[in-house]
């Protein structure tokens, strides 16, 4: 494989992961998730596994980076999501249970 072409990987791999980012960053900072399909989360995050596995088997660091932070990051919004709406149903139970008081 060619220098430019081993760049080029880097660089695809580099500006696709750090497209979660900013999802990861507002999704700490406004503390929902709603908007994300847990669904889509998931199947995004499995075929970023199997990107990975890929990756490992052909020893192709680009493949193998790219898709190692990529799915750090999906795991962290899949994390993010569940926390705060495990958080939403407790303050949703408080609140019904405080009208019932």
């Amino acid at each position: 494989m060619t220098t430019l072409v081993i760049w080029i990987g880097y660089a695809a791999g580099t500006l696709t992961t750090l497209a979660f980012l900013p999802q990861v960053l507002h999704t700490w900072k406004t503390k929902s998730a709603d908007d994300l399909h847990i669904g889509t989360l998931v199947i995004f995050a499995a075929g970023v596994a199997l990107w990975l596995i890929y990756g490992i088997v052909r020893r192709d660091a680009p493949i193998l980076l790219a898709n190692a932070v990529t799915l750090a990051l999906q795991v962290a919004i899949i994390f993010l999501k569940m926390k705060y709406a495990l958080a939403g149903r407790r303050k949703a139970v408080k609140a019904t249970d405080a009208k019932g008081n």
